[in-house]
């Protein structure tokens, strides 16, 4: 059997990184974890081979040698899922799809021929042994949550990893909070469920032993849900293995602001690599954040937690929303002055979307106030809400906030601000190549061809005084910040096209 493995392409969005990738020789920020762990599930006998449309194009050869293809993706990557499977479809491929995008509403894809949903490794053995029978279904599902201890490591020999800016590892599944706007409970449920630390080192081995020597996401929802068994078990045992082998590939990932509380978690997840966090603030408002079940976001200085995590050297990512029940136009105004003043430089701005399987979409749906044009993509402006704020007040303030926060010196004027707090290793790591042209290209494409020529400049001869040895970091957040505004002008150009033509 030939399995083909198709991860679609994702748009231009805050959270592709497109125009930053360019700076370091890149073509995708990270590889597709799910259909990488689907492969080391298949049959031993059965080839397999991957594309990924964020790397390179779908061929009609790679149609043509397939008996089966295998397609996975989020709801930001529907267009381009939707392209492949009628590719697949009109050629007579047998085409089974699974991941987010199908597991919540696989009614809107008639053209597949199998769904294979929720988490793989209960869902995928039925299908290959009713598939090995002649009889298989159209839909494998389960309200079952999987033992993720007995998960294989992910196939990596199928990617072509010099193309791609990080790798990922997954560590846990499930969330313990009640958060009504997240699809995470949804899919993956309250309960924590943990691969072991054994587990973890022989999936790191294996990128080793391909070469990787870059930047590791662990893609976790809330890493720091099972704070016991990471302090005693997980950590350690990272931080020896990376010694043992002397590795030095920074991590990162997401988690919940209560890291904050635990500067002994903080200590290790440095000494483990991790130089980076997610955090969901989302709102500076109580009232939001108590009506959408954010209250372990509530009851605290979300300021002085940021910069606590921040001093313990985690640069803090955060992402924010806008359009909440409780919000007044005041509260464009009240986003800027909290980001301006946290130092979160990296900061995710969107407007409240319902998504599929959530407390917040069921509430909307009985309310009447549920659209059918959910994009997927949580920072472009647009909502599948009738907000309870003008709509139009809504999609303007958002993109004056989004224009404000990005314009160069506000921008610039972050970096500085999280300098100032963020701990910087004390031993840097030696650059590679690929960090090096991005360091040049940064000083052609910034610092003599852009607009933000003169922020870039005064920015980076500020950190060369004062925090030089920040001055990695401050680059790269310099080549973050193209990235946003590009998107940024392309998300207005693209209301202002719609505007016009209404």
């Amino acid at each position: 059997m030939k399995i083909l493995l198709v991860y679609p392409e994702f748009p231009d969005t805050f959270w592709s990184f497109k125009h930053a990738l360019k700076f370091v020789g890149k073509k995708a920020s990270l590889p597709p974890l799910g259909l990488l762990t689907i492969a080391a599930m298949l049959p031993e006998n059965w080839e397999r081979r991957l594309v990924d449309l964020n790397v390179r194009q779908l061929k009609t050869k790679d149609i043509s040698w397939a008996d089966m293809v295998f397609i996975s993706g989020m709801a930001v990557q529907q267009t381009s899922a939707r392209q492949v499977i009628d590719r697949c479809h009109n050629a007579g491929v047998i085409v089974i799809a699974g991941g987010p995008l199908f597991t919540a509403g696989y009614e809107q894809f008639p053209d597949v021929d199998h769904f294979v949903l929720n988490e793989a490794e209960l869902t995928l053995p039925p299908f290959l042994e009713d598939l090995k029978s002649g009889v298989p279904d159209k839909i494998y599902t389960t309200e079952e949550y999987p033992d993720i201890t007995r998960t294989p490591a992910p196939q990596w020999d199928l990617l072509e990893m010099g193309k791609y800016a990080s790798m990922a590892i997954q560590f846990s599944r499930g969330c313990p909070y009640q958060c009504d706007f997240c699809n995470i409970t949804a899919l993956l449920g309250h309960k924590i469920r943990t691969k072991t630390s054994v587990q973890i080192i022989n999936e790191l081995e294996g990128l080793r032993k391909f070469g990787w020597k870059g930047t590791l996401f662990f893609v976790d929802d809330n890493f720091i849900a099972n704070k016991s068994y990471l302090k005693k078990e997980l950590l350690p045992q990272l931080i020896a293995w990376r010694k043992a082998n002397s590795q030095s590939n920074p991590c990162y990932t997401e988690c919940s602001i209560n890291l904050a509380d635990d500067p002994e978690l903080m200590e290790l997840m440095v000494q483990a690599g991790f130089k980076q966090v997610f955090i969901g603030i989302e709102t500076p408002d109580n009232v939001a954040l108590q009506a959408c079940g954010k209250q372990h976001n509530t009851s605290r200085d979300l300021l002085d937690n940021i910069r606590l995590i921040q001093r313990a050297g985690l640069e803090v990512m955060g992402g924010f929303i806008v359009g909440f029940d409780s919000d007044t136009p005041s509260i464009f105004s009240k986003q800027i002055e909290f980001i301006q003043k946290s130092g979160i430089v990296t900061a995710m701005v969107g407007i409240l979307q319902a998504l599929p399987g959530t407390r917040l979409y069921e509430r909307m749906k009985s309310e009447g106030r549920l659209l059918n044009t959910l994009s997927g993509d949580n920072a472009d402006g647009s909502t599948n809400i009738i907000p309870k704020m003008d709509s139009e007040l809504l999609r303007k303030g958002y993109m004056e906030m989004m224009l404000y926060l990005y314009t160069p010196k506000n921008y610039y004027q972050r970096i500085k601000t999280l300098l100032k707090e963020y701990k910087v290793p004390e031993t840097s790591d030696m650059m590679r190549m690929s960090q090096i042209m991005a360091v040049i290209r940064s000083i052609v494409w910034l610092g003599v061809l852009g607009r933000e020529r003169f922020q870039y400049w005064g920015m980076l001869f500020w950190t060369i005084l004062r925090h030089h040895r920040a001055l990695p970091l401050a680059i790269t957040l310099a080549i973050y910040g193209h990235h946003f505004r590009k998107v940024c002008q392309m998300y207005i150009r693209q209301k202002e096209t719609l505007a016009n033509t209404a």
